[in-house]
């Protein structure tokens, strides 16, 4: 079915692609014989494409990934009703517990850029086992520790091995999907870790309570185990290397080394032929002599220098849209975790609740970013259809920002809601009312600003969600460092009055990125095109 779609390329017209990513796939029938073959990257041919596989072939693997994307969720707060359990057994402090929590936020967010690297040599398949296999080695070692030491250093292990379904879920689905479902099926896929913030104190407040701090860990590993072998059994791997940019930046570099060097032996070899008297070298003859290049994408393998994540990760940032969107991203989701860390010592400390009733209070949030998560990416997608017709069937992915519209002031008097009916100790049911609005309507912005990176990056997918998770890893550290202390000082009126100006600068961004982005993109595209020529 993939070879009626496109046609094979050698390696000889491979040099001759264009890749577009703005622009509508060309049908092999409507190519002349002398014009170069134009294909978007997203749609270049593969063996096995993912992108026909069955609806039931994707949605096992939506499920797959969705569930195991709760080990995210989970694992960065589910130790939080065990914590004063674990000072006393372990002789620990609390500042060691914190730093504990801080360093799995900032491993999580920033080690994905590893695994993106892997991914591009060994696929998606691989780098899901090993990461799931590191998650429940930490998990199982911290479960059996006997000093705060060695839990804080196999809580990183636990987290490096954690970020890489977070941070390769969507660069997945932007393998089985196309543009126009990437909305709905991210805003599906992310509302699973969207619930470790409300189910981790509901389960580590009832297993702590019920077994022991170290049933918390236990309980992971057995997750990280149901997990591992639905990996291995029922997962296929959706990464196809035509479809990277890494791949066909590399294979062009040779492509023009290997050229070069044959033109410059054929130099020495070609015969000539007297003309008027002067020894030149007929056409005929240089066309006779082409070079034939016999190495193809699928026999090509990368070195580790060609895969040096760097490189790639500084290339997503040095575009203005992608800087913009990263920013705005990653202060969205530190907003989400300051609202879960905060509210929870809120709860505690002036309404007298225990571990159990906060986590079911914040159940209401997980309950309302979810709504937003599924609702925002749906919406997403129908905004991008209606202007692709509007637009005479011609989309960019910009227009996937214009949903976030909907949706901006009604955060902003949301986050200011929930600033002052916690000030103020307003009934626990305003307090979940805000808690849900807030959620809903923060995660709505975020679900769009996700799949516009994945959109805008084609080729570059993974390394696109792992500049994302670097970013929010990094933002979200700096928010539970400060949390507390500008809790202590301000308040929870005036650190979420603070929030909201930090939305507003959040909201400018976006509504830039979808009025300038696009200006920006073509021209940071073309940059790199000439830079990559001029090689």
């Amino acid at each position: 079915m993939a070879e009626s779609q496109s046609t094979n390329l050698s390696p000889i017209e491979a040099q001759d692609v264009e890749f577009h990513t703005d622009t509508q796939p060309h049908s092999p029938s409507s190519i002349l014989p002398n014009e170069p073959i134009k294909l978007d990257i997203e749609h270049a041919v593969v063996e096995d494409d993912p992108r026909i596989w069955s609806n039931a072939k994707k949605t096992a693997i939506l499920s797959i990934i969705s569930g195991a994307s709760v080990i995210s969720g989970l694992g960065s707060n589910i130790q939080n009703p065990a914590n004063a359990q674990i000072e006393q057994q372990l002789h620990a402090s609390s500042g060691y517990i914190s730093l504990s929590i801080s360093l799995f936020i900032l491993v999580q967010g920033n080690f994905p850029i590893i695994w993106s690297a892997i991914s591009e040599v060994k696929g998606r398949k691989l780098v899901y086992l090993l990461s799931v296999g590191l998650f429940i080695i930490g998990s199982a070692i911290v479960a059996v520790s006997r000093t705060i030491g060695l839990m804080i250093g196999m809580r990183i292990v636990q987290a490096a091995g954690s970020s890489a379904i977070f941070g390769m879920g969507t660069a997945t689905l932007a393998d089985i999907y196309e543009p126009h479902q990437r909305g709905t099926m991210m805003g599906v896929y992310y509302s699973a870790p969207l619930l470790g913030p409300s189910l981790g104190p509901i389960f580590g407040g009832a297993l702590t309570q019920g077994l022991s701090w170290r049933a918390v860990f236990w309980f992971l590993v057995i997750w990280g185990g149901i997990i591992f072998s639905a990996f291995l059994v029922l997962f296929k791997d959706t990464f196809r290397k035509e479809r990277s940019v890494v791949y066909q930046n590399v294979l062009n570099s040779r492509l023009r080394k290997q050229q070069s060097s044959e033109a410059k032996d054929e130099s020495q070899n070609i015969p000539k032929s007297k003309v008027g008297g002067e020894n030149k070298t007929t056409s005929k003859d240089i066309e006779a002599q082409r070079p034939v290049i016999p190495s193809a994408i699928k026999d090509m393998k990368l070195s580790t220098a060609d895969v040096n994540p760097f490189p790639p990760y500084f290339a997503i940032v040095s575009r203005k849209n992608n800087l913009l969107i990263l920013i705005a991203s990653a202060l969205t989701f530190a907003f989400s975790f300051s609202v879960a860390y905060t509210c929870a010592r809120t709860l505690s400390v002036y309404y007298g609740y225990d571990a159990l009733k906060t986590g079911l209070v914040l159940l209401v949030y997980g309950v309302g970013s979810v709504a937003g998560s599924i609702s925002g990416g749906y919406w997403s997608d129908r905004t991008l259809a209606r202007l692709k017709a509007e637009n005479g069937g011609v989309s960019f992915p910009e227009m996937r920002l214009e949903s976030t519209k909907i949706a901006m002031l009604w955060s902003l008097l949301s986050v200011i809601g929930y600033a002052w009916v916690c000030q103020e100790r307003v009934h626990v049911a305003a307090v979940c009312v805000m808690l849900f609005l807030t959620g809903f309507l923060s995660v709505w912005i975020y679900a769009s600003t996700l799949a516009y990176l994945v959109d805008a990056n084609t080729g570059r997918s993974s390394m696109a969600v792992a500049a994302n998770s670097s970013f929010r890893g990094l933002f979200a550290f700096v928010a539970a460092e400060i949390a507390v202390p500008l809790q202590d000082t301000i308040g929870d009126g005036g650190l979420y009055t603070l929030w909201a100006g930090l939305m507003v600068v959040v909201e400018c961004m976006i509504l830039l990125v979808l009025y300038k982005g696009r200006n920006w993109r073509e021209a940071s595209v073309e940059r790199e095109k000439q830079a990559l020529d001029a090689k």
